[in-house]
This record gives structure tokens, C-alpha cells and sequence, in this order.
């Protein structure tokens, strides 16, 4: 059996060591890596070393620890043949098995297959697997699609939420609430049955989301993820149930620390509950756009992702009503249609005719515009007038020639201009066609399609984000290089390529 290891709690100052040398460009390195010898003997033997005379950190840690080799590192793409031979060719590369063999890692073993999304991501990421799925779904490949929403499903069983991926380091976040939408896409391959068997799943992840809700009144209200508005208008935000700093970024949240003082702790937990939002990071999460440590993740209460839990609360519902129960079905259809109210009070910003994140501190809508305006769009919650008005703001702000910007703000972060993100095109284009905003939606689809046949033909890979201000460059900014793969790109091209 694999045994798993909790750094800081196994390495202790060994960790700390590690990041703090400056030896590794990526800090996930240091935490991904496996050893087939326990911590404690490791430890023990760096606390032997460590004071003697030319002692060398990377020797030992090359003597003691192995980089966790991905099943792509010997791949080849072949340009010259279609860019769906290409895809259907990596679910393979990307599909990681359970593990067998006995070593330590971070890495958590789930019981059923699954796809990763490539590069340096080597583990199962909750929100990017929807996406995966997306393209899965028109290979055929329904028994994988099963297999993951199973390990999301073990997951609430055994942990208790879908954390942010399959790492010890993750268990304080999790990731945009998409599992709703995993099961709704298999129910509609398998039948409805496949609802109804989720629903224990399902109400597990509300919970999740919603721990604390019903303690909150106008003296207290706040509390993890839940936000008290008013009498009956409960919405939710990003938050971490850690405070320390982030395992695979340890010496940056350090250094974040050592510059704020005082505040560099509220800092942090806004670091957090940013990566929970899978935005991480963007000028959308500060009050200065361009500056990250103006960060205030836990102050916003997000469109994007209380549409999601929109979602989630119809999709318990309708299992519920498979079920026989109709007053628990009633239950949460309330709840649906008051989140729904809630969202259109709060999250519509009139000056900018977009839907956006409300800052609950000060009582107001934030200015940024981003892509996030279209869930509500995506959702089926925005009115006929509101759509058409996001569909304006989306062209005369983000529409570039690649694809849509994901702010209008060159923050240097990866998750603003000049990026674009497979996942957020398809929701714009899903979107827009709900409202019949086909022509707009239809630009955007080919002008992402033909960005990414572009790159590939330049380069033979598929990635992560791509630059669509200007379709010569590839993308870039954040904290780690442009990574290539890559699952929810994957995904999302297979499926606008099949339509």
C-alpha cells in the first residue's frame, strides 16, 4: 500500500529546508516527490547530516527522493495528422491508474482510473475534469467518465468534500462545485437512474459548501464558506480551512508573508481561498488590480460559483423527486429559486451591464470585468435583457482575436489578459447560445478553434491557457510555467470540434 506523507507535519524543518534553498525553480517538485523510505528515517538521517562540513541539501535530497516521472515525458505529437487523432492518442498518456507498488508520497490513491491534465499537474484537479469529461464524452469513453465521478464520489465519501486535487496538501480547499454537473452529464449518457444513484454524493457536497449556514444571522455573518445577506438570502464564497502557507508554493506565501507584517496572515488565507476558485490568480480577487497583495478572495461573494451551487441544489432536487421524496425535492427547488433571486440582486452591476462578484464588506458590485459574467448566462438565470447586455460588455471588452480574455487588465497574472481559458470559452458560448446569441457565440468558438489548431500545428502541443491578444505568442504569467497537455483544452476543443 502507498502510505502517504503530510509535509510539514512529516518532514518537518527538512520541508521548510527544501523550499527555502532556492535549488528547485517549482516548489511542487519538492512536494510531489516519492521516496520508498519513510519520513522518519529520512529526517532522522538529515538531522545526522545537516550540520557537517560541505553538506550538500540537493545530494541528499537526490539520494532520498524521486520526481514523480509522468507518462507523457517520451511522448511525440504528429502534426501532420488530425488534431482529434492527436486527442483521442493523449487520454492514454493522461490516464493514471491506481498504484500498486509501495512508496511514500502526497499524492492520495483513489480506487478508479482517471485523467490528469498534463505537465506538471499529476494528479486529479476537481474543476478541470468536467471539462476533460466534455471531450471523453465524444470519444466514447463512458466508463472513464464513471470511474472519475466515482473517485470525486469516494472522495465526499471518505474526505468529506472534493478537495482542490487528489494531494494531502489540497485537503484544506477544495475547487469550483462542477461534480453536479459530472453527474448530470452522465445521466443524460446512462439515463436518469444515474442521478438517483448520486444523490447521497450529491447532498454530501452541499454540505460541504454550506457548513455553518444555518448558524448565521446579522451579528454573525460569516462563517467558512456561507454569507448571511438577509433574512432568507444565503450566498457563498471561496475560503481554505488552512491558514498556513500553501505546501506547493511554500517559499512565495513566505515571502508574501514577510513583505504584509501584520497583515500577511489575512493575506495568505485570500491566497487560499483564491486557489479554492481556480482563478489563482487574478486582478478580479484585488482591490488593485495589479497588485496581489491587495488580495481579498474572502471579501467576494462570486457569481460564478454560486451559480454553480444553483445547479447543485436543482440537481438534488430532481434526484430527490426520482426518489420519491417530494418535500425534500421542494426543499432545495426553494433553495434554487432563492439563490437565483439572490444572485440577480447581488451580482447584476448595472455601471458595467455585466454580472460580477459583490463585495459583501462594502455593500457593492466590484469593478472588475471578467468571464465569469457568463455563468449566469450558462445557468439560465439571467433575464433575456440581461443576456444581451453581457453579450456587449463580452464583445467590446473581451472578445480578442483568439478567443475571449479572461479580464481586460494585463495584471500579469494567468488568470487576466492577454490569457484565455478552454473552460471559460465554453461556458461564453454555451451561454450565449441559451439566449440565442449565436452569432457572437459562434465567433468565439472559431476563433479559439482556430488558435489552438494554430499552436498545435506550431508546436504539437495542446495547453493550458493560450494568449489570445495576440495568436503569435503563447501564454503566460503566474506562478509557473505555460504547461502543456492538457485535459479541460482537450476536452473542450474534442466537443466544439464534434458540434
Amino acid at each position: 500500500m502507498k502510505k502517504l506523507v503530510y509535509l510539514e507535519k512529516d518532514l518537518e524543518e527538512l520541508f521548510t529546508d527544501l523550499h527555502a534553498s532556492g535549488l528547485w525553480k517549482d516548489g511542487k517538485e519538492i512536494s510531489d516527490a516519492i521516496s520508498y523510505d519513510s519520513p522518519d528515517k529520512i529526517l532522522k538521517a538529515y538531522r545526522k547530516l545537516k550540520g557537517q562540513p560541505n553538506f550538500d541539501l540537493q545530494a541528499f535530497y537526490n539520494e532520498y527522493f524521486l520526481k514523480f516521472a509522468p507518462n507523457d515525458s517520451n511522448y511525440q505529437s504528429d502534426t501532420s495528422k488530425p488534431i482529434e487523432d492527436h486527442i483521442e492518442k493523449l487520454w492514454a498518456v493522461l490516464q493514471r491508474t491506481p498504484e500498486v507498488e509501495d512508496f511514500y508520497s502526497t499524492r492520495i490513491p483513489l480506487p478508479h482510473p482517471y485523467i490528469v491534465p498534463g505537465g506538471r499537474f499529476n494528479e486529479i484537479y476537481y474543476w478541470d475534469s468536467y471539462f476533460t469529461m466534455l471531450g471523453l464524452a465524444e470519444s466514447g469513453k463512458v466508463e472513464m467518465i464513471e470511474h472519475m465521478v466515482d473517485n470525486f464520489s469516494w472522495m465526499l465519501n471518505e474526505i468529506g468534500f472534493i478537495p482542490n486535487g487528489n494531494r494531502t496538501y489540497y485537503l484544506g480547499r477544495s475547487q469550483p462545485p462542477f461534480f453536479s454537473l459530472m453527474v448530470d452529464l452522465l445521466a443524460k449518457i446512462k439515463g436518469l437512474e444515474t442521478l438517483e444513484n448520486y444523490a447521497g454524493a450529491l447532498e454530501k457536497e452541499y454540505s460541504f459548501w454550506m457548513e455553518g449556514a444555518n448558524q448565521l444571522h446579522q451579528t454573525k455573518r460569516a462563517h467558512k464558506r456561507t454569507l448571511w445577506l438577509g433574512e432568507g438570502e444565503i450566498l457563498n464564497r471561496y475560503f481554505d480551512n488552512i491558514s498556513s502557507p500553501r505546501a506547493e508554493m511554500y517559499q512565495d506565501d513566505i515571502a508574501l508573508i514577510e513583505k504584509k507584517g501584520a497583515e500577511g496572515q489575512t493575506t495568505l488565507l485570500n491566497i487560499r481561498a483564491a486557489c479554492e476558485s481556480g482563478w489563482d490568480f487574478s486582478s478580479r480577487w484585488c482591490k488593485v488590480p495589479n497588485d496581489l497583495g491587495t488580495i481579498r478572495t474572502t471579501e467576494l461573494i462570486p457569481v460564478d460559483l454560486n451559480c454553480l451551487l444553483y445547479h447543485l441544489e436543482l440537481m438534488i432536487s430532481k434526484a430527490n423527486e426520482l426518489k420519491g421524496d417530494e418535500p425534500r425535492a421542494a426543499s432545495f427547488e426553494s433553495k434554487a429559486n432563492a439563490r437565483q433571486a439572490a444572485i440577480l440582486k447581488y451580482c447584476w452591476n448595472e455601471t458595467t451591464q455585466c454580472f460580477s462578484d459583490f463585495d459583501w464588506i462594502n455593500s457593492e458590485c466590484t469593478a472588475s470585468i471578467n468571464a465569469a459574467m457568463v455563468y449566469p448566462l450558462y445557468f439560465k438565470i439571467a433575464t433575456k435583457a440581461q443576456a444581451e447586455a453581457c453579450a456587449k460588455t463580452l464583445e467590446t471588452a473581451l472578445l480578442a482575436d483568439g478567443g475571449l480574455l479572461t479580464t481586460n487588465i494585463a495584471s500579469g497574472q494567468q488568470w487576466d489578459a492577454p490569457n484565455g481559458w478552454a473552460p471559460l470559452q465554453w461556458m461564453a458560448i454555451q451561454g450565449l447560445r441559451n439566449y440565442g446569441l449565436n452569432e457572437l457565440a459562434n465567433t468565439i468558438k472559431t476563433r479559439w478553434v482556430a488558435l489552438n489548431k494554430k499552436v498545435f500545428q506550431n508546436t504539437g502541443k495542446l495547453m493550458e491557457k493560450y494568449n489570445v491578444a495576440d495568436t503569435s505568442l503563447l501564454s503566460g504569467g503566474g506562478e509557473y510555467p505555460v504547461q502543456d497537455g492538457f485535459g479541460w483544452t482537450n476536452g473542450v476543443l474534442l466537443k466544439l470540434l464534434s458540434e
